[in-house]
């Protein structure tokens, strides 16, 4: 029996002031903490780099549609109060998607912020289904439209970030339809991942320096 939340979400306003689409290699530890692997632009020189944009650039430029992508997450809910998510590997290291210059050996940040929302959400909907007393299985979904030129800075148009999240379950269980309208409604409500993105938090940047060659602890 299907059920979904789906509830689009607008990105933030391009800013054409920056040369976007870099990115360094960012691995995430099993304890919770972030590295850089590498400078800002990791081993790949600054000419390199861009030898591999420009292509992409023009194409976006000559052909807008070409710039227009969906991103997916999909996870499996499981025993208890847990739902998995595939990441690939247990370290998970950040880099540019292909359609922004990277290689595709590395994981996609967009790919990895619809993962944690259909994994919060995965859990969440196991968390509620157990506490009003219905049986649960199934799976969710997450999907996220982007547009290539905004964080290329080719279009000042274009959003930079989802211009709109689509989540979705697909459910078999044991509750009615009032029980399930439920289930969705106390979900959406308590998802943090889902609240995080739905209620556009305050986000704030800062820049520190460090001694060349130290580690973050």
């Amino acid at each position: 029996m299907p059920r979904s939340i789906d509830r689009p979400r607008a990105g933030p306003p391009a800013d054409p002031s920056t040369e976007l689409g870099l990115g360094g290699g960012v691995a995430f530890g099993g304890d919770g903490t972030l590295n850089w692997t590498g400078d800002i632009l990791g081993e790949m020189d600054r000419d390199e780099f861009r030898s591999i944009q420009t292509p992409l650039k023009e194409r976006y430029r000559d052909e807008p549609e070409a710039a227009l992508i969906t991103l997916s997450a999909e996870g499996e809910l499981g025993e208890d109060i847990t739902c998995s998510v595939a990441t690939g590997r247990a370290l998970v290291e950040a880099g540019l998607h292909p359609g922004t210059g990277g290689d595709g050996m590395t994981a996609c940040s967009g790919d990895m912020l619809l993962q944690a929302l259909a994994a919060c959400a995965g859990v969440t909907i196991r968390a509620v289904a157990t506490s009003i007393g219905i049986s649960l299985s199934g799976t969710v979904r997450a999907e996220g439209d982007l547009d290539w030129r905004g964080t290329l800075s080719i279009d000042r148009e274009a959003p930079v970030g989802f211009s709109e999240i689509r989540l979705s379950f697909e459910l078999e269980s044991d509750g009615d339809d009032d029980q399930l309208a439920t289930l969705t409604r106390l979900t959406e409500r308590y998802c943090v991942v889902f609240q995080t993105l739905a209620s556009a938090p305050t986000l704030r940047v800062s820049t520190g320096a460090r001694p060349a060659g130290s580690s973050l602890s």
